[in-house]
């Protein structure tokens, strides 16, 4: 009932079982600081003499010798101290905050130490910590792609609200390969969700399914983001000037293995047949477009790539090194992308 005091041997019990489910551990040494006390102590101190032993004892000569110098000014100044230790069981580091002061009087004085073991906490601040260094890292790189898109995308545009289409689509391109890289926790994306959603603002309703064959490569995070923009620029010619502006596109990417001195690689290939062979197109000599097809993607996967313009035909192949793409071993399917 509320306000029935509760026996001594009961309350104890209690605290002890509280003790035990927080995973607390108590340490009580006198003066000279040799223990007297200690409950729910891991399994891995129960060897260590108690009552009367020490710190060295329990943890080591390493960090005993720095425990009891702690305590021994926790003891003379009476003021409180944390502090923390790594040891090493089975072979596995486990860490322990020890939280230590001085109590009772002095006739009767002593040094409790309140053990608690966060080594999961800890694991966890380090993570966090390399995922905050890998965000910063990789917000870097983005925003200089980003930087670089502007400066390229004004040097190539005569207009204010040309630049504005361009830069905007440029970016949305960005935007759409950093969705299917953030889904997969920064693991990168698949080529052929990769395709689909560059393609996805572009490719007529009624062309039917999107022609993508081959290998459906894992790209890492780098890769993704390159072989978008490289994709987007295709694309946007192709809507702007080519085979998708036609209705009638004649537009194929594909995938496969390639043999490369000293290492594997991948090829991106597309293919377009244009509806007239007088078409223009936007890859002229120092335009955007021609320059991230051919220098900028290459140059950021490490890999190699040739864009062939001829009457009729727009073919572009990118080899890239196997630092850049994983195969997972599924079948090959055709894009059902309407």
């Amino acid at each position: 009932m509320p306000g029935m005091p509760l026996a001594l041997e009961s309350r104890a019990a209690l605290l002890q079982r509280a003790l035990g489910s927080a995973g607390i551990s108590l340490i009580y040494q006198d003066p000279r600081l040799s223990v007297v006390y200690a409950d729910n102590l891991p399994a891995h101190f129960q060897s260590a003499p108690i009552p009367g032993g020490t710190d060295v004892d329990l943890f080591g000569d390493t960090h005993g010798r720095i425990l009891e110098k702690m305590k021994q000014q926790v003891f003379e100044s009476g003021k409180p101290a944390t502090t923390e230790v790594e040891i090493s069981v089975d072979g596995e580091m486990r860490t322990y905050e020890l939280k230590i002061e001085r109590i009772g009087n002095d006739q009767a004085a002593g040094i409790l130490s309140v053990i608690s073991e966060v080594t999961e906490a800890r694991h966890r601040e380090k993570v966090l910590k390399s995922l905050l260094r890998e965000l910063s890292h990789r917000s870097k790189n983005l925003l200089a792609i980003i930087q670089g898109i502007a400066t390229q995308t004004a040097r190539n545009t005569i207009s204010l609200d040309s630049f504005l289409v361009k830069f905007r689509g440029r970016l949305q391109s960005l935007s759409n390969s950093q969705d299917l890289i953030t889904d997969s926790s920064w693991r990168g994306a698949f080529l052929f969700e990769l395709v689909e959603k560059q393609f996805a603002p572009y490719w007529p309703e009624t062309a039917g399914p999107l022609p993508i064959s081959g290998i459906n490569v894992h790209l890492t995070p780098n890769a993704a983001v390159h072989v978008g923009l490289a994709l987007h620029e295709l694309i946007v010619n192709s809507a702007s000037y080519g085979a998708i502006a036609g209705n009638r596109p004649a537009v194929s990417v594909s995938c496969h293995e390639v043999a490369s001195p000293g290492r594997k690689a991948i090829e991106i290939s597309w293919a377009e047949t244009l509806c007239d062979p007088a078409e223009v197109h936007e890859f002229s000599e120092n335009s955007f477009g021609k320059t991230v097809l051919e220098r900028v993607v290459p140059s950021s996967v490490n890999g190699k790539a040739e864009l062939t313009l001829v009457p009729g035909q727009i073919e572009y192949h990118l080899i890239i090194p196997d630092a850049e793409f994983e195969i997972l071993r599924r079948p090959p399917r055709q894009a059902a992308m309407r």
